[in-house]
């Protein structure tokens, strides 16, 4: 009878070989497993991972839920080559042979002949006196290679006395809690009762700017060694620093512009410190320095300094390097260069060589360099050599070097919530000033007298700060108002120009030399 209502062809998914790309067909065979109940290994594994640091800390949910979720561990493979399973079956009973003797036999003859030797000599040597040869037969399985890869902490590590087990830290790629991360923490677990490794870091992988993967037939690859011949190995190095590896890593020529960029302002905040230092740098002895006498600006800056070093010290500790470069690069561009090496310029290059300010301010340009040139040691290897080579010709290697410890007396909270408030006082001075200068009214800031119109709080904020020397200008005053809001009036400054200080104004300034009556 003719029933089949219709015939038809379905197009499905089908496994092909990655290799020969022919059709697969799964075949059950028998295998070898290690069971993840027995001996309560998966407890084992699951302790350990709780006792283990991650970086990220993400990377330890992933390798929990797998362990909890997985079955057991087949660790046999039907390959030709391959470290050997040595394991005897028993022709009549077709079960393993258990025999610790048999077993150290096995593994003394590795050690000394290698694994191959189990494919090459007979059962007799293996099994010795004890057994028939006759009775068993050896087994040609392999051990799959994850288990190899998850064993190499005993013989890297174990067999070292020059090296510590556990490890301190396993680094991978992110792939690798299903694999290398995995197998180790099995093998250990299951052998030692414990994982191989106190932490684990874990990182994404290089991608392009789009987060595209790297393809040679895409044209958006990126060679290392092309980077170091068009922008140097700090750039590379900074890039590297800069990246958050608990993601992927984008990389493309814009944004290696982008850090060369930055590159360029960190050298700038070294050129201006050791061209005032005049490249003769003196070391501080941190302690004895009279910080009581430093200005106000001197130790604000000085406690910017001790709180970038805490953030140094926490960020490596977590091994948090974007972190630590990005506070390391602002610390450069907006604390120093923006704002009190503008500042300090008036003094640096008007005031007399001996002035107790001068001074002052070159002992806290002292005491920034040294920090800056040890804090950016490990990303600027090259660049923070060359200058340590140029400031200290007769000392070694600035990598030899311990980071300075800035003493918890130069800490200032008040003084830091003060100056803080001040700053953004500054911010709204720069935007009014840097109006007349579009509109061609001014040409430097110099050129501007300010008059700021205030509520108390901020009145009394600023004190008895020179504000002409803070905000830029020639002249400034303030004017205590019934209104929160700030407001500043910036016109042309009238008077004579200093050529000391190029400030204008009515009447001589109190620096020697200066040229107005």
């Amino acid at each position: 009878e003719e029933k089949l209502l219709k015939n038809d062809k379905l197009n499905h998914s089908y496994p092909h070989s990655w290799r020969s790309k022919a059709p697969l067909i799964y075949r059950a065979t028998p295998q070898w497993f290690i069971s993840m109940q027995q001996n309560d290994l998966r407890k084992k594994a699951i302790d350990a991972i709780h006792k283990t640091n991650f970086f990220p800390k993400k990377g330890k949910e992933r390798l929990l839920s797998m362990i909890e979720g997985r079955p057991d561990w087949c660790v046999s493979r039907q390959r030709v080559w391959g470290v050997p399973l040595p394991i005897f079956i028993n022709k009549k009973t077709k079960k393993p042979l258990k025999d610790q003797k048999v077993i150290d036999r096995i593994a003394s003859i590795y050690e000394k002949q290698g694994s191959d030797c189990w494919f090459t000599d007979g059962p007799k040597v293996f099994l010795g006196d004890d057994y028939k040869s006759d009775d068993y037969e050896k087994l040609n399985d392999i051990v799959e290679v994850w288990f190899d890869s998850g064993s190499t902490h005993s013989f890297v590590l174990e067999k070292r006395k020059d090296l510590k087990w556990p490890a301190d830290m396993y680094l991978e790629g992110s792939d690798q809690h299903r694999g290398w991360f995995h197998s180790s923490l099995l093998e250990s677990c299951g052998t030692r009762g414990e994982a191989p490794f106190d932490s684990i870091l874990s990182h994404g992988f290089v991608v392009d700017g789009k987060g595209m993967k790297m393809s040679k037939s895409m044209g958006n690859v990126i060679s290392p060694e092309e980077i170091l011949k068009n922008y140097g190995a700090d750039i590379l190095r900074i890039w590297v620093s800069a990246s958050d590896y608990s993601e992927d890593l984008r990389i493309d020529k814009n944004i290696l512009i982008q850090h060369a960029e930055s590159y360029r302002k960190i050298r700038n905040t070294f050129r201006f410190m050791l061209g005032n230092l005049k490249d003769k740098f003196e070391k501080q002895n941190f302690e004895k320095i009279k910080f009581n006498e430093l200005d106000e600006l001197d130790k604000y800056i000085l406690h910017k300094l001790s709180i970038i070093g805490k953030s140094v010290d926490a960020s490596l500790k977590d091994y948090n390097f974007h972190k630590l470069y990005k506070e390391l690069l602002n610390f450069c561009t907006l604390d120093l260069s923006s704002f009190y090496f503008d500042i300090r310029k008036d003094v640096l290059y008007c005031d007399s060589l001996d002035s107790k300010k001068r001074k002052n301010c070159v002992i806290v340009l002292n005491i920034i360099l040294e920090s800056l040139l040890k804090w950016f040691a490990p990303i600027l290897v090259f660049t923070t050599e060359e200058i340590y080579g140029l400031i200290n010709k007769n000392e070694e290697s600035i990598h030899e070097k311990d980071f300075v410890r800035i003493p918890k007396t130069w800490e200032n909270d008040l003084l830091y919530e003060k100056w803080s408030n001040l700053f953004k006082i500054k911010q709204e001075a720069n935007v009014a000033i840097e109006e007349k200068r579009i509109s061609k009214e001014i040409g430097s800031s110099l050129e501007a007298e300010i008059k700021l119109f205030i509520n108390k709080e901020k009145f009394d904020l600023l004190g008895d700060i020179d504000m002409a020397e803070y905000f830029i200008v020639s002249k400034a005053e303030k004017n205590l108002v019934n209104e929160d809001e700030i407001k500043i009036e910036v016109i042309k400054a009238s008077g004579e120009k200093c050529e000391r200080c190029w400030k204008i104004l009515d009447k001589k300034c109190n620096r020697e030399n200066c040229p107005i009556k």
